[in-house]
């Protein structure tokens, strides 16, 4: 490295050094406002047991302290001008008649007693005890029980409120963080605008934490629209000889036994790559706005298309309330039939049979889909709901699925903020229950 690019970055160095130390940092802040609490606890604690005592005037009047009056300590006026004495500027007393008393002189106390020069016993200044020198003690005295209560309570008031002050103003950025991390990820999905901190407010910590922030953000759009575009480039890819297969097939001499299960093949790899393009776009529904559906028109609707193609399904209406009223509840009415039909697959593809029930409880609306099957292991109810997720006796494609059904369900339910969850039942089977808020 050069001479000239070490300076360069010792500068920048020195630069950043000297701007996280004197700049607008977090720790300044802090300093700033405990050294300003500390000050209006000290000021108000002060002036209000002060003010309850009521001796304000006399910690003016008692500026100095208290002289007795010694009237004959001064015998003649000062300054200019003829007086009593001899000289000729008046400035001293007689001699002969310095020693003797005047009308009106008090008799000076014990030269023991000049030490502390005591106040009259009316004062608040001090007090003397007999046969001991006078203590001097001003203008203020011990605090009572009361005013120390008094004194400690509004330090404490002041403190707990530039506590709570303090909170709010250093909790602010990382509640705007947190909101704006929410509302990432939807933004992504939905290719709205991005939820973008304001780089130029707060101390240095937080600008620096708000660049960091948008720029991940950014570049977490540009992978996302990268990703699109290569997903969508895969697809064409492959369903292009896929389909020329299919019509090469179809021409062909051979064995329609054989010919039907090529043809199936070739369909089973469109419907992975169907369920590939899936996971990786927003998928059906995901752009839909939350509506009121109601669960049992759906449900029915979906069942009785199912029954038209053989396959055995039942619905069953589980509301208990007895009202009548329909079980609404916030959705996509497209990503919900999407998820309805992938758990009744599932029910039927590893049950034998599906039975899908809709009711409402206190928590909300509720759809299960159950089936007689041999059910899941306890420890194995989690993990299929992870993508290309396939248990042991599913391992051919053709019973078991390429493994993104569930996963697939689970966030569309998701992005409707509900929930997904499996259980066992106890007299076999498996119970796939999905949640929605009322509201």
């Amino acid at each position: 490295m050069s001479a000239p690019s070490r300076l360069k970055r010792l500068t920048a160095t020195i630069r950043g050094g000297f701007a996280r130390a004197f700049g607008d940092t977090l720790a300044r802040r802090i300093f700033l406002l405990l050294w300003v609490t500390l000050v209006i606890a000290q000021a108000l604690a002060i002036g209000v047991v002060t003010w309850t005592r009521g001796d304000l005037s006399a910690m003016r009047m008692h500026g100095a302290p208290f002289l007795p009056p010694m009237p004959g300590l001064m015998r003649g006026p000062q300054g200019p001008g003829p007086g009593p004495g001899p000289g000729p500027q008046g400035t001293g007393a007689d001699p002969e008649l310095r020693d003797e008393p005047l009308p009106g002189d008090v008799p000076m106390p014990p030269r023991e007693n000049f030490r502390g020069f005591p106040p009259p016993p009316s004062s608040a200044q001090g007090s003397q005890t007999p046969g001991q020198p006078a203590q001097w003690r001003g203008p203020f005295r011990a605090l009572t029980a009361w005013e120390l209560t008094l004194d400690y309570g509004i330090r404490l008031l002041v403190t707990g409120l530039a506590a709570w002050i303090a909170s709010r103003w250093l909790s602010r950025p990382m509640r705007d963080l947190v909101r704006a991390s929410q509302e990432l990820g939807q933004s992504l999905h939905k290719q709205d605008r991005l939820p973008l901190l304001d780089e130029q407010r707060g101390t240095l910590e937080v600008r620096e934490s708000a660049q960091v922030f948008n720029a991940m953000a950014r570049q977490l759009r540009r992978q996302f629209n990268e990703r699109g575009l290569m997903v969508a480039a895969i697809s064409h890819d492959l369903r292009t000889p896929l389909t020329r297969l299919r019509m090469r097939l179809e021409t062909l001499d051979i064995e329609e036994i054989q010919r039907q299960r090529s043809v199936e093949d070739i369909r089973e790899m469109n419907a992975l790559v169907d369920a590939v393009m899936e996971l990786f776009r927003d998928g059906p529904g995901a752009a839909e706005p939350l509506v009121d559906v109601d669960l049992g028109a759906l449900a029915q609707a979906l069942t009785d298309d199912l029954i038209e193609q053989a396959l055995p399904v039942r619905f069953e209406d589980g509301d208990d309330s007895g009202d009548g009223e329909p079980v609404l509840a916030k959705g996509q009415p497209m990503a919900l039939r999407r998820v309805l039909g992938n758990l009744i697959g599932n029910a039927v593809r590893y049950g034998g049979s599906a039975e899908v029930r809709v009711g409402r409880d206190s928590q909300g609306a509720w759809l299960r889909v159950t089936d007689p099957g041999p059910g899941i292991p306890a420890d194995k109810l989690e993990a299929v709901f992870e993508p290309f997720y396939r248990l042991e006796d599913s391992r051919n494609r053709h019973t078991g699925g390429a493994g993104l059904g569930l996963y697939i369900a689970r966030e569309l339910t998701l992005r409707q903020r509900g929930s997904l969850t499996l259980s066992n039942r106890p007299e076999g089977g498996l119970v796939a229950e999905l949640r929605l808020t009322t509201s």
